[in-house]
């Protein structure tokens, strides 16, 4: 059996991800589809902190490109991608909406449809039914402007019944998300309104077919991962274990033995195996290399709580942290804020990974936070005295 060393897997992964090559010095607009396409998708966030969460991937690999490419091809007339649950809300590929069909269909919802919603569409499905009915009439609405669903409860996020209706619709692939507006507010309108014809007429494979694609590009975009990491990609339910071992079958998946790694891996049959990996790059808490805790801890030795969803006292490096990848390790965490009415980004801390060099490691990260800040618009880079690389850092920011 193929045997890795845990540096072998850790760059694999890395080579997967986008994060191994050289970033363009312009980035196009095309390139931002090409990373959305290599990875499978961008995770939703509507937390701004910083910058949401779905914009970060594309940064972190290609460097500072337009955001307005981002909303054309997210949300615009010849948009690339497409809203969906994915590992969670999602931006995907225009080319998934066929492997998607068979977790939208009524007869085998997904997580995301039961609970208020579904208890809803079981209880009143006249309205559910007025609902589709009103975005098929009016055009494209947001939830608070759909009638007959009353006010916010609390029940669920503060939800009304219109929200949850269009919720319950947007999860079985009755309606999709147009854009966004606003405060991120989802609009909704009909999918033939917004997945092109092209691609609602492509052939909808079967259950079992459906799941090999998904995995087939979970394996592509981690490079080595375990079954488990592979079905967590797309929260694919054991029943999806059978389509890992067919892929082996097929010779898509190698199965391998990794240094370190209790569960037996599988390393994509396309993989690149680079000698080294000279990368650079601010992590998104919510990037595909890191959204599954477990994976990131047995893949780069990097252990990642984020302080988002952690009560104050118990916050280890901050609110908003963001993992600072150097060559093919995680040296660097920082906590980040951008201060928009004063154009000001902040770092509210600092902290040094235990095997990385102090000067080296501040003097990378402090050039990437220059191209972050430039990115997002701010004038300067402020460096509180917090966290072991606080001050090398402070030094190479203002040096």
């Amino acid at each position: 059996m193929l045997r890795l060393s845990a540096a072998q897997a850790r760059r694999i992964a890395l080579a997967a991800t986008g994060l191994a090559a050289p970033r363009p010095a312009v980035p196009s607009r095309r390139q931002v589809v090409a990373a959305n396409a290599r990875l499978g998708m961008f995770q939703i966030d509507s937390v701004n902190i910083l910058a949401r969460a779905h914009l970060m991937p594309p940064f972190s690999r290609l460097g500072a490109y337009e955001m307005v490419d981002f909303e054309a091809v997210a949300w615009g007339r010849k948009r690339a991608m497409f809203e969906t649950w994915a590992h969670e809300a999602c931006l995907v590929p225009m080319a998934t909406w066929p492997l998607l069909q068979w977790r939208m269909d009524r007869q085998d919802r997904s997580k995301y449809s039961v609970g208020l919603a579904a208890q809803l569409a079981n209880d009143r499905p006249e309205f559910i039914a007025s609902v589709l009915e009103q975005v098929r009439d009016r055009g494209a609405l947001a939830a608070a402007e759909l009638t007959g669903g009353g006010s916010a409860t609390g029940k669920w996020w503060g939800w009304s019944d219109s929200k949850m209706a269009a919720e319950y619709l947007f999860a079985i692939g009755e309606l999709c998300v147009s854009h966004r507006r606003g405060a991120f507010e989802r609009v909704y309108d009909l999918p033939e309104r917004v997945i092109p014809a092209a691609i609602r007429d492509l052939p909808v494979p079967d259950r079992a077919e459906a799941q090999r694609g998904l995995l087939r590009i979970a394996a592509a975009a981690t490079g080595v991962a375990t079954e488990i990491d592979l079905r967590a990609y797309w929260r694919l339910k054991p029943e999806a274990k059978p389509r890992v071992e067919e892929l082996v079958e097929a010779g898509e998946l190698i199965p391998c033995e990794v240094e370190g790694w209790k569960p037996q891996a599988y390393i994509w049959h396309e993989a690149k195996t680079p000698r080294r990996v000279e990368a650079a790059a601010l992590l998104s808490p919510f990037d595909p290399l890191l959204f599954e805790r477990d994976r990131a801890l047995r893949t780069l030795g990097f252990h990642y709580r984020i302080g988002l969803y952690t009560p104050k006292e118990q916050r280890t490096d901050g609110y908003y942290v963001l993992p600072f990848l150097h060559g093919d390790r995680i040296a660097a965490r920082v906590d980040l804020k951008a201060d928009r009415k004063d154009r000001v980004l902040h770092v509210h801390a600092a902290n040094l990974e235990d095997h990385a060099e102090t000067d080296t490691t501040a003097h990378a990260l402090a050039q990437e936070l220059r191209a972050l800040s430039g990115w997002l618009g701010m004038e300067r880079i402020a460096v509180a005295r917090r966290g072991n690389l606080a001050s090398a850092l402070h030094d190479a920011c203002t040096g």
